[in-house]
């Protein structure tokens, strides 16, 4: 991705709340060319990958939403499977041009197996490739205030309520990925139980790949007294799960992935000055 400047405070209004991320570090610009040691670490946003050209086409237009905001900043999109380019191939080119410091940030919702053994795998690996380059993996993404925000956006827009919260007529199949294990399905059931008490609406967690289902999920709200249930899928970018999802309850409104939400814009640049921030000086 091509890299413009601008002066590094950019401020981003993230949601419809109004929330912002703000720079709070003093980097300066860097130069047009190769990198320089003024030049603020570039920003790897690593997602998972998918067969299905739409969750790339989502990525690629939530990156650049980032780059946008972020004009000073080296933006880079990877993929861990599936999907080009590679980490492997962002890092080396990186590395070729220059750059001393990348954060690697992961375009995910959870800290599962990819988070915390794959992505680290290969920034061991790539160290090793390029001792002159440092690589600091960021937290992911998580159940961020400011993306169950953009799961209510998704909602509100969806089924046209206007902005009552409080009518508890709605009912709110959160659909999320599913794990193997409990205590991460657990986890994700707590995205369910946020959304409610921000909004109001009755609300109930349903897995792609686990238990409860999504027609389980729909069948829970309207027997607690719902008139109107949709599902709101917590992805990121469509793809089969969230099909799969469609053709089991065709009955109901299915909300728009997160996709390029503001919010994701947010959490993404957070994560990156967060990761920053915990990173300890170089000795010199």
């Amino acid at each position: 991705m091509a890299v413009s400047r601008a002066p590094f405070g950019t401020r981003l209004v993230a949601g419809a709340e109004g929330a912002r991320a703000t720079s709070r570090f003093g980097y300066r610009p860097a130069a047009l060319g190769r990198a320089t040691a003024e030049q603020p670490p570039a920003l790897i946003a690593v997602a998972h990958g998918s067969r299905d050209p739409r969750s790339a086409t989502t990525v690629s237009a939530a990156v650049a939403a980032v780059a946008t905001a972020r004009p000073d900043l080296d933006v880079r999109t990877a993929f861990l499977d599936l999907n080009a380019p590679s980490v492997e191939q962002v890092v080396d080119s990186l590395a070729a041009q220059g750059h001393t410091h990348a954060v690697v940030t992961p375009l995910l919702l959870g800290s599962a197996f990819h988070a915390r053994v794959d992505l680290p795998g290969l920034l061991d690996a790539a160290r090793t490739r390029h001792p002159q380059l440092r690589l600091t993996q960021a937290e992911v993404l998580g159940a961020d205030s400011l993306l169950i925000g953009a799961l209510r956006d998704r909602v509100l827009a969806a089924c046209d309520v206007g902005s009552a919260p409080a009518d508890r007529r709605i009912g709110v199949a959160v659909a999320a990925v599913g794990s193997s294990s409990a205590a991460a399905n657990a986890r994700t059931a707590e995205v369910a139980a946020r959304l409610a008490a921000r909004t109001g609406w009755l609300t109930e967690i349903c897995f792609a790949t686990a238990e409860p289902s999504v027609s389980e999920a729909i069948s829970r709200l309207y027997a607690r007294g719902a008139h109107h249930a949709l599902v709101a899928p917590w992805f990121l970018a469509p793809g089969l799960l969230a099909d799969h999802l469609l053709h089991a309850a065709p009955q109901v409104v299915h909300t728009d992935v997160l996709g390029a939400h503001p919010a994701l814009t947010a959490v993404i640049l957070d994560r990156y000055h967060t990761a920053i921030a915990e990173t300890p000086a170089l000795s010199a």
